[in-house]
């Protein structure tokens, strides 16, 4: 099994001072070691009947759509507020300064749907909280969430308690 780590470039003082940004992009071009990471995701939930994977805007696109094509299932979008065309449910969460808003469509999955969240990143875990007040609006049950790499130290995995995560990476430096 390979190290994943490995292939996630630091950036410092990105977007803003005092921030490391978690380079993915640097395991995206790395073809064995990106298809690693979706197979390790799937193959934890290849036998756990997933109706549909839930990606978050915008690193998580590439991440949930690869693991909803090799599950077999539809990959649905969540997105910030007024990027989709067509009527949406909203879920406001906090930010470090201020709130941001995320939309899915009403339509995404059917009533009762077993859904699979996929993001590339567990920082504070308001986004990824935020993606689960939208599932229940509709209806869905979350039967896992899956991360690519999880910021221990800002413990988002507290908000997230009941939920089954997996974390590719776990990163004690943020």
């Amino acid at each position: 099994m390979t190290d994943l780590k490995t292939y996630i470039r630091d950036i410092p003082d990105f977007p803003k001072k005092g921030i490391i940004f978690k380079d993915i992009t640097t395991l995206l071009k790395e073809g064995p070691a990106f298809k690693e990471a979706v197979d390790r995701i799937v193959s934890e939930y290849k036998n756990k009947k997933v109706d549909a994977v839930l990606s978050v805007e915008s690193r998580g696109f590439l991440f949930g759509a690869a693991v909803a094509y090799n599950l077999g299932v539809g990959v649905v979008p969540v997105r910030k507020k007024g990027k989709l065309p067509h009527k949406t449910c909203s879920a406001t969460y906090q930010l470090e300064y201020g709130t941001d808003t995320l939309e899915m469509h009403e339509d995404a999955f059917k009533k009762g749907a077993k859904v699979l969240i996929v993001d590339d990143l567990l920082a504070t875990g308001g986004t990824t909280a935020a993606v689960i007040e939208l599932v229940k609006k509709l209806g869905g049950e979350v039967i896992g969430i899956a991360f690519v790499i999880e910021l221990v130290p800002l413990k988002g995995r507290e908000k997230l308690k009941g939920y089954p995560i997996l974390s590719l990476i776990k990163d004690e430096y943020c």
